[in-house]
C-alpha cells in the first residue's frame, strides 16, 4: 500500500491511504507522528483527521487526531499524540514505513479574528499545544501578532519540540509563556493563572484555546469577563466522524447540541455550556 498522487485527493473528504514517516516518544507518553497522504491536501487549522490502527480487530472506531502543521506540497502531516489506552499504545508502536488508512480533513478548523490589527493570546494546555501551533501558524501568515501559553502539569509533559518552535515563530515583543502546575518549568500555577496574569498587562482581541475542558472552561470565563473573543477546540468521543453516532454532543447555551465532529472541534466559546 503507498499513497495515493496527492494532487488526485486535493479537498477531497475521504478515504486516504498514509505511511508512518517518523514516530517517536517527546514527552512522558508523549508522540510525534508524521506521515505521508493525500490526506495532507486541504487540512485547515484546527481541523482533524481519524486514524484506523492496526494490529486488533475488535478495535473498530478510529482515533481522532489534531495536526499540528502540514506540508501539502510534500504530502506531509505532522501529529502528537498522548498514550492513554490501547488504541494510541498500538499506535505508538507503529514504525517507520507502517501503513494504514485516515478520513479527513474533518470538521471546522479556527477562525481568524475580525480585526487582524488586534493582538492574540493562545492559551494550551498539556496535548492540546498541537491545534494550538496551527493556529499559530495561520495567524504568523496572516500578519497577526499574538502570545502564548503553553502549560502541563510536570516538566516531563512540556512538548519542547514544539515550544521551540512556537518560540522562533513570534514576533518581537510577543511572548511564550510556559507554565507547570508543580513549578518544575517556567511559571508556576495552572494556564489560567497565567492568562490573568497576561490580561492585565495587555489587551487582547481574540482568545485561542485548546486543553483539558476544565481549563478551557476558565480561559472561556477569563475571556467572557474582559470581553474577548474566545475560540475552544474541544474534544469528544467521536464514534464515527460524520455526526451520525451522537457520541461527542455538545450542550449550547441556546439549547440542545451540537455535534463536535461536524459542528467543531472549534467552537465559539460564549456557545457553549460549560
Amino acid at each position: 500500500m503507498s499513497p495515493r498522487d496527492p494532487a488526485d485527493l486535493r479537498g477531497t473528504v475521504g478515504l486516504h491511504e498514509f505511511v508512518v514517516m517518523a514516530n517517536e516518544e517527546v514527552a512522558e507518553d508523549t508522540y510525534r507522528l508524521e506521515i505521508s497522504s493525500g490526506v495532507s491536501q486541504g487540512l485547515e487549522a484546527g481541523q482533524f483527521i481519524n486514524i484506523a490502527v492496526p494490529g486488533d480487530a475488535t478495535h473498530i472506531l478510529r482515533i481522532p487526531l489534531s495536526f499540528s502543521r502540514t506540508d501539502p506540497a510534500d504530502a506531509r502531516v505532522e501529529l502528537f499524540f498522548a498514550v492513554v489506552g490501547e488504541g494510541t499504545r498500538r499506535l505508538s508502536a507503529m514504525p517507520a514505513g507502517a501503513v494504514s488508512t485516515a478520513v479527513g480533513p474533518c470538521g471546522k478548523g479556527w477562525r481568524l479574528p475580525d480585526d487582524p490589527a488586534v493582538r492574540c493570546l493562545l492559551v494550551a494546555g498539556g496535548i492540546g499545544l498541537p491545534p494550538i501551533f496551527a493556529a499559530a501558524g495561520m495567524l504568523t501568515r496572516a500578519g497577526v501578532r499574538f502570545d502564548v501559553i503553553a502549560g502541563a502539569q510536570t516538566e516531563a509533559k512540556l512538548v519542547f519540540p514544539l515550544i521551540h518552535d512556537l518560540e522562533r515563530l513570534v514576533a518581537d515583543g510577543c511572548r511564550v509563556v510556559v507554565s507547570t502546575d508543580d513549578g518544575s518549568r517556567g511559571f508556576k500555577g495552572f494556564t489560567t493563572m497565567a492568562m490573568e496574569q497576561l490580561v492585565s498587562e495587555r489587551a487582547y482581541g481574540c482568545v485561542y484555546t485548546c486543553g483539558p475542558e476544565i481549563m478551557m472552561r476558565g480561559v472561556a470565563a477569563i475571556a467572557a469577563r474582559e470581553q474577548i473573543a474566545c475560540q475552544a477546540s474541544l474534544e469528544r468521543m467521536m464514534g464515527c466522524g460524520f455526526g451520525a453516532c451522537g457520541a461527542c454532543n455538545v450542550p449550547l447555551v441556546s439549547g440542545g447540541c451540537a455535534s463536535c465532529c461536524m459542528d467543531g472541534p472549534v467552537f465559539d466559546a460564549r456557545a457553549v455550556a460549560w
